[in-house]
């Protein structure tokens, strides 16, 4: 792909920001239409659904890693150059921060992807969650938190100051993963026909994870021209969405992919809300609801930056390369956000009743 021509135009910085950009109304048209959410995946799981949500999560997993490995195959992309894969990844942060995670995200009522998504609706509660996350995550990653973060994720790192890429630590061959997501692809399209979703929904699902394909691939074509290096990125909220606020805050705000994306992300949905009709101002339903949402909502800002991305950074974008430790954070976010269910919610039921 040649950029050359956009980076002569506009400059280095300002055409990350439009790739983020990009990437991000890409990602909120297709979330916002297919409603896509890992929380509410979860919760299907943990009271023993395989319902709609459930379907439409593993249609944009599985899309995910098919988009992603072909690009790879390609030679569109290279995953051993992402940043993810680049940096020394952290065992330790991703267990505690991918368990912090997901019960942040059922308190919360959302992930942080979803709450953005949601907020562009009109979703006032979405909007306080989401500024607590993102001043949470900002704090995480320079602030207060961030001595605390640091020590937690340096308790178990990876060898050799890199991330482990789990297809060789699993001696396994590249096409592994293309195979993988054709299969989870083939499953989640037999659980939406069972579950009778309508074709526009999985198509937007499936743009969910063509997302984060065009993100890498557009970062990663990018890298490849650019004077100064560049971070090749995808889909993520953590990072993202401190660095967003703080371009808000500063004298001199640097442009990136980052400050694009999140941006992009809240008018991709509130597009696609509008021309569907769904726009409507949302509040919280009294105090347990708000102070549940905040909770939540500060778990998911350090369990994000500790595991070392949410559940679309890592979720998502990280385990499309197969990246080792997003891997191992997804899975700590599914056992968090069960457990959570159990425990706050499910276990609530016999006394309401």
């Amino acid at each position: 792909m040649d950029v050359v021509p956009l980076v002569d135009l506009v400059g280095e910085a300002r055409t990350s920001a439009l790739f983020g950009l990009l990437t991000g109304l890409v990602f909120g048209i297709a979330a916002q239409r297919s409603a896509f959410c890992l929380r509410a995946a979860t919760v299907e799981f943990a009271r023993g659904q395989f319902g709609q949500r459930m379907a439409v999560w593993l249609l944009t997993f599985s899309t995910a890693l098919v988009w992603v490995q072909a690009a790879e195959a390609l030679g569109f992309f290279r995953a051993d150059e992402a940043r993810m894969m680049a940096v020394t990844g952290s065992w330790s942060g991703a267990i505690l921060g991918g368990f912090l995670f997901g019960a942040g995200m059922v308190l919360a009522r959302g992930c942080s992807g979803r709450l953005l998504v949601l907020a562009a609706t009109g979703n006032l509660r979405s909007v306080v969650a989401g500024l607590i996350f993102a001043v949470v995550a900002q704090m995480s990653l320079h602030g207060w938190l961030a001595p605390l973060r640091d020590w937690l994720a340096r308790l178990w790192v990876t060898p050799a100051g890199r991330n482990v890429d789990l297809l060789d630590l699993l001696g396994m061959p590249r096409a592994t993963g293309l195979v993988l997501g054709l299969a989870l692809a083939v499953f989640a399209l037999w659980l939406a026909r069972r579950n009778r979703i309508g074709v526009s929904i999985l198509v937007f699902a499936s743009g969910v994870g063509f997302a984060a394909a065009l993100g890498w691939v557009l970062t990663y074509s990018l890298a490849q021209v650019s004077f100064e290096p560049v971070a090749v990125t995808s889909a993520t909220f953590s990072g993202p969405s401190a660095n967003t606020l703080m371009f808000f805050l500063v004298p001199e705000p640097e442009f990136g992919f980052d400050v694009g994306l999140v941006p992009g992300v809240f008018l991709g949905a509130l597009i696609a809300a509008g021309f569907a009709r769904e726009l409507k101002f949302q509040g919280f339903d009294g105090a347990p609801a708000m102070r549940r949402a905040m909770i939540g909502s500060v778990l998911m800002g350090f369990g994000a930056m500790l595991a070392g991305g949410c559940a679309i950074g890592a979720g998502v974008s990280g385990t499309s390369i197969f990246v080792a430790t997003a891997w191992l954070a997804l899975l700590c976010m599914w056992i968090g956000a069960v457990l959570t269910d159990l425990v706050v919610d499910q276990a609530a039921r016999p006394a309401l009743a």
